[in-house]
């Protein structure tokens, strides 16, 4: 080699290889960016996918559960008018129930308890009909049959009762009872002999009747004495003729007067073609209290029946028997006819609904 050549610059020689090596590096980087940006896309396209997948999961699990909620709601509704109707059969069974309870009560009723209901209602029911009737007799029988009935059950959870109706039973005998079929009886007898009585305006004539031998002889010193001194001289025969004789013209002596006590005066003028309307004013006046007993007006009877017994006293024969007797069956009536409440039989009433109570 020689001194003329030109020695190389090692500044010259290393250039190039920076270059190739800074080429190089940047080659590498590029490359490296070149993947990492592909495998960065991959994964955001698996991400991408994989959302939408879940969003897709999601969305089917949205619907199912809206398709659960909905089916849940259906059946609340359905499982409500189900209890609703299951309470409305419970009410009903329930109402049946108290009233099969009560039937069976009513039908377990014990032999005692019917006995008790029966007497209760045949006292009510006496109770009405003596209010009707106005007679005790309806009570007292039913009260005497409602003591025998309890008499055969025997039981000493009724001796209260029975007491009781002793008591009631008592006190009903206790009171005088006007008997209005009595009363109507006598009434109807007094109408029927209303026009049989005498009036003091044609009384008839009233003969004694006849006497005996031994009845005679008292009424013989009424005679005169020469009569009397004329029957001691004649003999037995002829005495007992004359005795006979003598009584047979006093008898006739007497009836041809007759003297009587008459305190109306005015009677005597009453007409004998109106003896026919006083007789039947008396009889009006007789099936007037008649109708008024019946219908329990006492007040209105007994004021008929006096106007009755002032017709009696003022125009009719009252020596005569038969307006005696008529007369006796007015003021009998009179004196009976009376309004008389009815006691009730409180006291037996109670013991049956303490007894029929349990208590």
């Amino acid at each position: 080699m020689t001194a003329d050549s030109p020695t190389p610059d090692p500044r010259a020689s290393d250039s190039p290889r920076w270059w190739a090596a800074i080429a190089a590096v940047l080659l590498v980087l590029c490359v490296s960016a070149i993947a990492l940006a592909w495998k960065a896309e991959q994964r955001v396209g698996t991400l991408e996918q994989e959302l939408v997948r879940r969003q897709q999961e999601s969305d089917a699990q949205a619907t199912e559960a809206r398709m659960l909620a909905r089916q849940a709601q259906e059946s609340t509704r359905d499982a409500s008018a189900k209890v609703a109707l299951l309470e409305a059969r419970v009410a009903e069974v329930a109402i049946q129930r108290t009233q099969l309870e009560d039937l069976i009560q009513s039908l377990s009723r014990s032999r005692d308890e019917n006995l008790l209901v029966d007497v209760e209602a045949a006292i009510r029911v006496a109770v009405q009909q003596g209010a009707i009737t106005g007679s005790a007799e309806p009570l007292v029988a039913t009260l005497r049959q409602s003591d025998e009935r309890l008499a055969r059950y025997n039981q000493p959870r009724l001796e209260g009762v029975r007491r009781a109706i002793a008591r009631d039973l008592d006190r009903v005998k206790a009171i005088g009872v006007t008997d209005i079929s009595a009363l109507t009886i006598k009434l109807d007898e007094c109408m029927r002999m209303i026009d049989e009585l005498p009036l003091l305006a044609n009384a008839e004539l009233r003969r004694e009747p006849a006497r005996d031998a031994a009845t005679a002889k008292p009424a013989a010193p009424a005679a005169s004495a020469p009569a009397q001194a004329a029957r001691w001289t004649l003999p037995g025969a002829w005495r007992e003729a004359w005795d006979a004789a003598w009584t047979r013209i006093w008898t006739e002596a007497r009836s041809l007067v007759r003297v009587t006590r008459i305190d109306q005066p005015d009677a005597l003028l009453l007409e004998p073609q109106h003896a026919l309307f006083l007789r039947e004013n008396i009889k009006l006046r007789l099936l007037n209290a008649r109708v008024a007993l019946l219908s329990r007006q006492f007040g209105t009877a007994q004021a008929d029946l006096m106007v009755v017994q002032a017709s009696f006293d003022r125009y009719f024969d009252r020596s005569a028997r038969r307006t005696a007797s008529a007369s006796e069956l007015v003021k009998q009536t009179i004196q009976q006819a009376r309004q008389i409440a009815l006691p009730r039989p409180d006291d037996t009433l109670a013991a049956l609904a303490a007894a029929t109570a349990g208590r």
